[in-house]
């Protein structure tokens, strides 16, 4: 009569994949929400610019920026100059 034993060890499987199931669909939602999403890209943009260890800021970085903005205003200006 092993009918119990195999009913309790199935039941037994189907609660413990119910609750990783469970687990999985949260660790989903809270990665998927719009408040982590953000969160995520603030931090990412922070350690383009900012060096985690030292929290110093990464100059190479900023001045990558700054030169691709001055550049293209700087294209923009030339451009309306010629087409005016």
């Amino acid at each position: 009569m092993s009918t119990g034993n195999d009913t309790s060890a199935l039941e037994r499987e189907i609660e413990e994949t119910r609750e990783r199931l469970a687990t999985t669909i949260d660790q989903l939602l809270y990665r998927s929400s719009p408040k982590t999403i953000v969160g995520r890209e603030v931090a990412s943009m922070k350690a383009h610019f900012v060096d985690v260890r030292t929290g110093e800021p990464r100059t190479d970085n900023i001045l990558k920026v700054v030169g691709g903005v001055v550049g293209a205003i700087a294209l923009i200006v030339v451009v309306r100059k010629v087409v005016s």
